[in-house]
This record gives C-alpha cells, structure tokens and sequence, in this order.
C-alpha cells in the first residue's frame, strides 16, 4: 500500500502539482500514512489472529527492555550511515571535490538496489526462524539459517560481480556526465568489490537477532562502521589520498564478513541449544 501510493502521488505531486522536492516528500509522508492506518487497522480488526486491546497495552517493561535489546543492532546500523555518509563525503570533497562526492552518491545509490532487498528478504525470515527457536524446531532452524545464509551471499555476490563488470552502464542509470560516469566506471570496481563476500555478514547478523543474541548481532554492526570504516577513511587518505576513501570500503567489508563468519561457525552449535533456549525463555 505504502509503496504503491508513494508511485503514484510521487508524479502527481512533483509535475503535476509542479511541487519538486517538496511533493515527493509529501508523497513519502502520505504514503507511509496510509500504510500505518491499514496496519493498524488490521491489528484491531478481526483478521488478526492477535488482535490489539486496550487491557493489553499496559506497559510490561520486561518485555520492554527485551524488545529494545534485539532492536539495538539494526537501529546503531541505520543510524550509523549518517555518520559514514558524513566522513566519506567530507572526505571525498577534501582530497578530491564535488565530481568525487557524485561518483560516491552514484555507487551507493547502485549499492542499494541489491542490498535493500536482501534487507525485506531477511526481515522476512527472520521471525520465522525465531518462531521455530522458540518452538524448539532446531532441525528446522538450521534449514533456515543455512538457506538464507546462502541466498545472502550468492545473490550480494552475483549482483556486485554484474556491478564490477559493467559499472559504466549502472553509473548510466543515474547521470548523463561524461566525466562521472568514467570516475564511477573507474572506482566502483574497487569501492564495491567487499560485497562479493559481504552477503555472508548480511545472512549472518539477522540469524544472530533472530536467535536472540542481541550482544553478537551489535557487535558486528558497530564492528564494520564504527571501528573499522569510519577510522579507515580517516586514516587511509593520508597515504593515498582520494584512493584511501575508496579503498576504505572493501578492506572493512572484507575484515567485518570475515569477523561475522567466524563469529558464526564459532557459536552456532552453542546458541542452536535446549540450554540456550531455556536461558532466553
């Protein structure tokens, strides 16, 4: 509902109404509006297996605090994109200038058209491996851990080698520059080629949340943004100048998947446990 109202108020607002910016902005706000009411409408109706009540809605602030400590970890990653855009683009402007802030815009933009949906692709696993946790389906868990581990990595793989290969078409997609889209068909093999193993991090820090191992899932979030990109792009730079930006990218996706994989083969026998499971019961 959401998606389908924002592309269809998106044209109407900005050349019908010749509101620009501002018209797809509201048509964002509307959209996500009309997506909110029928959620909530739905949860209170009767098509809901588990209907909202107010007797229900009694704050339980065990279940509170539960509930933000699995929401940490994605709420540290997409607040600290903020920051990585910040230095990276303060970055490039300073050693480079405005054509090298383009060509990051461009690459992260082509970054997003695969990642985004691996991101709804492990949303949507995600409560089903939980569900099958917390029913004590372990056979069943490791099916899906392992599936979606796999289609993680052989989809981010896939997409970046297509991206690496043709990076002058996909810069094409977004800017008619000549000299951009050289810039970009020149950086984004090196700026993207991390991806072709950090799909195996995307599988593996949802399995961590879906199976209640909050500390791990944040630990490889903050590990891959704040220690290890953010200070790359500071330091790197120093020696080899804009390169050091786009260099900083793939050297922390390579550290970061690595980390998230041995993480994984580490305690997954120990977590995937009757123990474990009684412990976060």
């Amino acid at each position: 509902i959401g998606a389908a109202a924002n592309i269809i108020l998106d044209p109407i607002f900005i050349f019908v109404f010749h509101m620009g910016v501002k018209g797809a902005a509201r048509a964002t706000v509307i959209s996500q509006a009309l997506s909110a009411l029928w959620t909530v409408g739905f949860l209170v109706g009767k098509r809901s297996s588990l209907t909202i009540k107010k007797e229900a809605l009694k704050p339980d602030f065990s279940v509170i605090g539960r509930v933000m400590a699995l929401g940490v970890s994605p709420f540290i990653m997409r607040a600290t994109e903020s920051l990585i855009s910040i230095v990276l683009n303060s970055g490039l402007q300073r050693y480079g200038g405005d054509i090298y802030v383009g060509s990051l815009t461009i690459m992260q933009s082509v970054m997003q058209m695969y990642t985004a949906p691996l991101g709804g692709f492990t949303q949507g696993v995600q409560p089903i491996i939980s569900y099958n946790f917390g029913a004590g389906n372990f056979d069943r868990v490791k099916k899906l851990y392992r599936s979606m581990i796999g289609i993680c990595f052989l989809f981010s793989a896939g997409a970046t080698a297509l991206v690496i290969v043709f990076p002058a078409f996909f810069a094409g997609m977004f800017t008619n520059d000549p000299g951009l889209v050289e810039l970009v068909g020149e950086m984004m093999p090196i700026f993207m080629c991390g991806m072709l193993v950090f799909g195996l991090q995307q599988g593996i820090q949802p399995v961590f949340l879906a199976l209640g191992q909050a500390k791990l899932s944040l630990f490889i979030a903050v590990f891959r943004k704040v220690v290890l990109l953010v200070p790359l792009a500071l330091i790197l730079p120093l020696k080899f100048g804009v390169m050091g930006i786009y260099y900083a990218e793939p050297v922390s996706d390579f550290i970061s998947a690595a980390t998230a994989t041995t993480l994984f083969l580490v305690n997954i026998k120990k977590i995937v446990s009757r123990e474990t499971l009684e412990n976060i019961v």
